[in-house]
């Protein structure tokens, strides 16, 4: 079975097709999902579907681009939220200094409210990086990150950053990228981050892997991470499988 670790199934992009695209999951070995939430709209669809489906996990946290618009209240929200049996994760956050909404000073003092909330309700934590690694870096070591763990979701860093995470007791989680023919670095991390400390997942419906890029990602996709991991690594689709399946399960406290 596969599990894919960050996926949007609460995005609008799904509202259409929804019981098809989980059925196409479930087709391709897809046993668990986790979907993340990272507003108001985001969170509460997350929370909706791990009701409806059995298999479906939830992260609840604040998107460091949307940081500004945070509040008190929410972030006791989601510390009410972490509570829920499946809520698995906190997140995701981190910091996104690609898109200006958020001044990097907001974003710095959202994420480290997240951790340490993180490190109150002892779950693992998913962490958003765009063009950012340096202050990640960094303000996980300060805020003892470690204590808890988590992810560096669709982590494209280089080898050396990649170690120093997983030294931080984080698992590297792999997405489309490692599919496409250009994106050395993420090959790169495949080979050399020991399998036990591997996660994949899809971001759907973002960076949908090769052969399908263009179109919309879906959870059924992340069956083409795991084969492009053990291609790489030069071991068989099902090690990878079950053992980024056991990886999740451990992180994520599932039986």
């Amino acid at each position: 079975m596969l599990f894919d670790t960050h996926a949007h199934l609460n995005a609008n992009q799904f509202d259409e097709d929804l019981e098809e695209v989980i059925e196409r999951a479930k087709g391709e070995g897809v046993g668990q999902i986790v979907v993340v939430g990272f507003d108001h709209p985001t969170i509460k669809r997350a929370m909706e579907l791990t009701d409806q489906y059995p298999f479906i996990y939830a992260a609840v946290g604040w998107h460091p681009v949307d940081a500004i618009d945070m509040t008190d209240e929410d972030l006791k929200w989601i510390e009410e939220l972490a509570n829920h049996p499946k809520v698995v994760a906190i997140g995701e956050m981190g910091l996104d200094y690609y898109w200006d909404k958020s001044p990097k000073e907001v974003q710095k003092e959202v994420f480290r409210k997240q951790i340490q909330l993180a490190k109150k309700v002892n779950l693992p934590i998913i962490i958003h990086n765009r063009d950012a690694t340096a202050d990640i870096v960094e303000i996980l070591k300060e805020e003892d990150a470690k204590d808890v763990g988590g992810i560096m979701h669709c982590f494209s860093g280089s080898v050396e950053v990649a170690q120093e995470c997983v030294d931080m007791n984080f698992y590297i989680s792999l997405g489309g990228p490692v599919t496409f023919k250009n994106a050395k670095k993420p090959k790169e991390v495949a080979e050399a981050i020991p399998l036990e400390k591997l996660l994949i997942e899809t971001d759907c419906p973002y960076l949908t892997p090769h052969p399908h890029r263009g179109t919309r990602n879906e959870p059924s996709y992340v069956k083409l991470v795991a084969e492009q991991i053990a291609q790489i690594k030069g071991i068989s689709f099902e090690e990878v499988a079950e053992v980024t399946t056991n990886n999740a399960k451990k992180l994520f406290g599932i039986n």
